[in-house]
């Protein structure tokens, strides 16, 4: 039988440790970004989402109160199973719901066909942030 991935908003104070975990382990651990820059001060003042299989966080995004999505993240053996895709789509709505007229991510370059196809846009051109590549990509609410 397959596990049942659940998508939902979480508040952050709440799920603080849980949202650090996924995000350490594919961002910091994973891809070697600086521990220190990956917890922000826009944590506290965005919507988040957690994906959670069985109860426990395999997957986690954010939705910025300007319309960034960021901090899209998905343990490694959880890839490949639509939890990303099921994020974003939780992300997006949130958004939509929210009046925002458009949705902002600043997308790694190797992942920009994914949100591409989810209508997203590239603008501009990469630069490297943390050490990689990423490019901007926009998408009308």
């Amino acid at each position: 039988m397959a596990t049942e991935l659940e998508i939902e908003e979480v508040d952050f104070a709440k799920w603080r440790e849980q949202i650090r975990s996924v995000r350490f382990t594919v961002f910091v651990d994973e891809q070697k970004v600086p521990a220190e820059i990956e917890m922000d001060a826009w944590d506290d003042k965005s919507r988040h989402v957690l994906a959670l299989a069985e109860g426990l966080p395999v997957g986690t995004g954010r939705l910025l109160p300007d319309g960034h999505i960021g901090r899209l993240a998905v343990l490694k053996e959880w890839r490949g199973k639509k939890v990303g895709l099921a994020l974003m789509q939780r992300l997006m709505q949130m958004g939509q719901d929210a009046n925002m007229p458009e949705l902002i991510l600043s997308a790694q370059t190797h992942a920009a066909e994914f949100y591409r196809r989810l209508g997203f846009v590239a603008m501009g051109k990469p630069y490297q942030e943390a050490g990689i590549e990423h490019i901007e990509m926009r998408r009308k609410a």
